[in-house]
């Protein structure tokens, strides 16, 4: 068995994965997971700000501090939305390394989309029938079309869960001209989503990562296997109008939300309710695998 790590520098959250792998490269034992909310987009996603850029430094010094403790010997690190879209993504990953050691990779939005369908393709069984996977971040949102055998369509879109509330939610609670507002900019920015549905119907729709982490501790699931869940969507439907009728003080007090997805979860809830109904979603499962695990297989 070797150890390795992989760290997803995200828009909101940079999370560390320490593994155990066999030498054929087929299975893992995980040995440490952790997270730590930086909120890069806390100032918009163009330029990363000053204390926005002190957090992300001081969580790749934690983490750097966890690798040397258990000798990690293959470190993976990857930027996606906000890092590789802000005019000083680039300047604060050569801070990074300057300080920790630890290059980091910028990836694209369709690399960031293959190597999300390498990671839930393990996690969720795939049939002939298309399946709609949806990862949903800080600064951008992915979207892969595919079944067991291939990908037809992968895009990513700049409508994570920071832009919309950066943008839009300025309301306690949320109002409905500000959901409708919401609404339309999705219809207009996901518009080659809505139009490949079309031609590729997705009765499944498959979320990882983000906001799915708590729609799956707050909404009833069905938990199938270790690696996946399948949700109830009428207990969904609940979720989304107690969420959107909620003030920041009452969700303060929900014992099942994280204090970092307190302020975003009202936009994350609008952009699933959304993708349900615009694309016909029959069934929705919520994957435990995404980016970090698909680093891992390749």
């Amino acid at each position: 068995m070797i150890k390795k790590a992989v760290i997803d520098l995200g828009t909101n959250t940079f999370h560390l994965l320490i593994v155990k792998m066999d030498a054929g490269n087929t299975t893992f034992e995980v040995i440490q997971r952790k997270r730590i909310f930086v909120n890069l987009a806390e100032e918009g996603i163009s330029k990363i700000g000053a204390d926005a850029c002190a957090r992300a430094l001081e969580a790749m010094k934690k983490y750097k501090a966890i690798l040397d403790e258990e000798r990690i010997e293959t470190v993976k690190a990857f930027g996606t939305a906000a890092l590789r879209t802000a005019e000083n993504g680039a300047a604060l990953c050569r801070s990074i390394l300057e300080h920790t050691g630890i290059e980091v990779h910028l990836i694209d939005g369709l690399e960031e989309a293959q190597f999300i369908y390498n990671g839930v393709r393990r996690a969720v069984p795939f049939g002939e029938e298309n399946q709609l996977i949806m990862d949903i971040g800080g600064g951008s949102v992915e979207f892969i079309i595919a079944n067991r055998d291939q990908v037809f369509w992968a895009n990513s879109f700049l409508v994570g869960v920071g832009i919309l509330f950066n943008r839009f939610h300025k309301t306690d609670p949320i109002s409905a001209q500000e959901i409708k507002t919401v609404e339309a900019f999705l219809e207009k920015e996901l518009s080659s989503l809505l139009q490949t549905i079309k031609i590729h119907p997705c009765p499944t729709l498959t979320g990882a990562s983000g906001a799915f982490e708590t729609v799956v501790d707050m909404v009833p699931h069905r938990q199938i296997t270790e690696n996946f869940a399948e949700l109830d969507l009428n207990g969904f439907g609940g979720f989304y109008k107690k969420i959107i009728t909620s003030t920041l003080q009452e969700r303060l007090s929900m014992p099942d939300l994280p204090d970092e997805r307190i302020q975003m979860i009202v936009v994350a809830a609008i952009l699933i309710d959304f993708i349900l109904k615009k694309c016909g979603i029959e069934r929705v499962y919520i994957s435990s695998f995404a980016l970090k695990e698909g680093i891992l297989f390749c």
